[in-house]
This record gives structure tokens, sequence and C-alpha cells, in this order.
């Protein structure tokens, strides 16, 4: 029996290449039989840069940048053979570097995003992907656009600082500045929600509280990027805020169509990269997996989109998951079996911690199980 094996990374704790060489590891240990073949997977956030590069043989540039909180920090982004820059969201503001105490969307910026854009410009690079996920912000991407040249102000004339809370007072926009280069640069944005800028499935209504953001604060958050957005269309001349993943990774989704990137999905990028499909070809099952797993796996997620293609071959999928939540009717109409690596009540910190273990664990038992009741030939 082959089994393919393509997890996303378990955030916080495991990347999804050490996800994948766990699970590869169980199951071999379990039954030496099984012939596996791992495919790290990402869809846009966490774990996209280290797929890419893995898949392409890519190379790191550093650069100093602003980090989430306005600091001064040292980051990267990726350099791929083939001409590509490849920026993450979360090396550069993503909400892991944001300790939680701090979480809050007054104080993170994605100005740094900007800079990294600009640093890739300067080196040369006229092709740049975004990946989107996993973003400390939700300043509608207001601090990538100043960074990029954009002056923003508020009702009395004043120019506004690149820090979240400048969403809640900017009244006017001048984009006369913006950096002439980005027109000779195409800029892809590996996305893996599908959300509109605002209104309930908004950025703000959505991912804001996982950002620290307050009930009170969604509500004035959304309310100041509807206003922001109206304002940019307005200037730009283009409608962009009922895009679907206009409300990614805080509104950075919306700001990157505003200066004429395309949005793709992340998932399908990363797996066409590593030959993901080609391995579906003769496999017999494929387990994925990734750090909590809810209805919005299906919707762009990487174990979804992995899902989908094993469906495609008439493949049965297992999802192994740090936890499982929401309505699992939902998961199991694409996944054979869902399964939380949680055995019993633990701390978060903990889970964290022993997450290898964890997983380890779970993909041994639910080998033994298939091993035991399958069908399938071995």
């Amino acid at each position: 029996m082959k089994i393919v094996i393509a997890p996303d990374s378990f955030k916080g704790s495991l990347t999804s290449q050490q996800a994948a060489a766990t699970m590869q590891r169980a199951i071999q240990s379990a039954s030496p039989v099984f012939n596996t073949v791992t495919k790290p997977m990402a869809d846009g956030g966490e774990g996209t840069l280290d797929a890419l590069m893995a898949a392409t043989d890519g190379e790191k540039k550093f650069l100093n940048c602003t980090g989430p909180l306005g600091e001064e920090r040292t980051s990267w982004y990726a350099t791929l053979k083939n001409e590509t820059a490849v920026i993450e969201v979360a090396t550069i503001a993503g909400l892991t570097l944001v300790p939680e105490e701090k979480r809050n969307p007054d104080l993170t910026t994605s100005f740094g995003i900007g800079e990294a854009i600009k640093d890739a410009i300067d080196e040369g690079f006229t092709e740049i992907l975004v990946g989107l996920g996993g973003s400390s912000t939700n300043d509608g991407g207001l601090g990538m656009l100043q960074a990029l040249g954009l002056k923003a102000f508020d009702g009395k004339g004043r120019e506004l600082p690149a820090k979240g809370a400048s969403i809640l007072k900017v009244t006017e926009l001048d984009f006369s500045q913006l950096d002439e280069r980005l027109k000779n640069v195409e800029i892809k944005v590996a996305c893996d929600v599908d959300n509109p800028l605002t209104g309930p499935r908004g950025a703000s209504a959505v991912y804001g509280p996982q950002k620290g953001a307050t009930e009170q604060q969604v509500e004035h958050y959304d309310a100041a990027m509807e206003r922001y957005g109206k304002l940019t269309e307005a200037e730009i001349g283009k409608n962009h805020m009922e895009v679907g993943g206009a409300g990614a990774a805080g509104g950075l989704g919306f700001a990157l169509l505003t200066i004429g990137a395309e949005l793709v999905s992340g998932a399908k990028l990363i797996a066409e990269a590593i030959g993901l499909e080609e391995s579906l070809a003769d496999a017999d099952l494929v387990f994925t997996g990734e750090g909590q797993s809810d209805e919005q796996t299906l919707y762009g997620k990487a174990p979804g989109y992995v899902a989908e293609l094993a469906r495609k071959h008439g493949l049965p999928i297992v999802l192994v998951s740090g936890s499982i939540g929401g309505n699992v009717e939902e998961l199991n109409r694409l996944f054979a079996g869902c399964f939380s690596i949680i055995t019993g009540p633990m701390r978060l910190e903990d889970c964290i911690t022993h997450a290898e273990q964890l997983l380890y664990d779970a993909t041994t038992q639910i080998i033994h199980l298939i091993e035991t009741t399958s069908r399938l030939e071995i």
C-alpha cells in the first residue's frame, strides 16, 4: 500500500516538514510494509516559504524591516530559482511574533510587508509571491501601502503613523507617491481564505478576535475598514472590497489588490510546486493534518485542498489534527476519518510541547486500525 503524507504545519509546534516526517516515522514503525511518500503542504500561511524552498531549491534573502509591533527586526524572504521572490506574512508580521499579552490590533502593523516588497524590487525581482496566512494585523494593509509610498491623513490633515489604530482615523488617502516600479512587477498572492473585507465574514469579524480584538474593537474596525475601503476604491476607481480573499490577513488581501496583485489559491500553488497530484496517481491512501480543524478547513485550507485532490483520484483520506472543532459532519464529507491527537484534558502549552509525540502516537493507532480492518491489499 502506498500512503501519501501531506500535512500542513501545526501552528506554533510543528512545521509541515516535521509533521510529515513524524507521521511517516509512525507509519513505518507500525508496519514497515507500507510505502510512504511525504509531501509537506502549506496554503499561504506559516510554512509556505519552507515548502516552496524545499520544492525549488530556493535561498533566503535577509533584510532589516519593521516587525508587527513597530520594532526593528531582521527577517527574510525566499528567492526561488525561477527568479521569483516569496514573502511570507507570518515571517514578518505573524501572530506568533507577538506575545499574547501584546496582541491588540491598535498596535500591530503590516508596514514590514511593504518594506519587503520594496527590497525585492530593489533586488531586481519582477515577480513576487506573497503568502498571506498567519498575520497579526488588522490594519487593512494600510501599513504596507504606507511603506510603499501611500500617505494617509486624519480629519485634521495630519499624516497618520504606520500602526493599526491609524485605520480608525483615516479620512484621506494620497496614492500619488506610491512606488512607480509596482506597475512593472507581477504580484501573486497565495491566499487560504475567501473572506471579503468587511461584514459578518470580513477581516475584523472573523479573524479580529484571534488577534486580540475585543468585541467593541471588532465593531470599530469593521466600520473603519468599510470607510477605508470606500476611500481606496474611490481613489483607484476599482472595486475590490467584496472580492473573496480581500479580508485575508486583516485586509492585506484588499490592499494588495489595490496595487494590481492577483489572488490565487495558496494550497493549489504549493500543491503544484511540490507535485502532489502526480504522487496521488498510484497511491492507496492519503494522510493530512493541521493544528486545528473545523469547517474553515474545507474553504481554502491546505488539508481541504489535499482532500479535494484525493477525492478526484478516488482515494480515502485521513485527517489528523491538533484539535477538531465545529461541525465534524461537514468535515466527513471529504475525509474518511477525522482524528485529534489530544487524548485527554491538557493545557495548551503541554499540547504544543508534546505535539510531536502526540502526533506520532495518534498516527500509530490509526495505522493499527487500518492494518486490522482495511480490505485493501497491503
